[in-house]
């Protein structure tokens, strides 16, 4: 005898990440000015899960200020993907040798 399951349709969540309602914002411990800033999108799952916190990673910037390398300190597993995208777009002022930060990034669903 079968048994009938159900089959559901997959989630698709790319294209939707930046449409749900929060805030997500970094804040940095940086000792080299920030240039540019790209917010983090919410995502949509944590979102929906009502999943808030920090994001605490450790970044290595470049001579010219670019974003080389994220290694996650801390941090929910939903929101973390989202937070290195971010800070990986970010640029800094130029110095003579590279370094590494920690820069937190908070996800806050109402918007506080």
């Amino acid at each position: 005898m079968a048994i009938p399951f159900r089959v559901s349709r997959p989630l698709v969540l790319a294209g939707s990440l930046a449409l749900c309602a929060g805030t997500a914002f970094a804040v940095s411990n940086v000792h080299r000015a920030v240039v540019s800033r790209v917010a983090p999108a919410y995502p949509e799952l944590a979102h929906r899960m009502h999943v808030v916190g920090k994001v605490v990673l450790l970044v290595t910037i470049e001579a010219d200020g670019s974003v080389s390398a994220t290694k996650v300190e801390s941090g929910h597993a939903l929101l973390v993907p989202a937070a290195q995208a971010a800070v990986s777009r970010w640029r800094f002022a130029p110095n003579p040798e590279q370094s590494e930060s920690e820069i937190e990034v908070n996800f806050n669903i109402d918007g506080q």
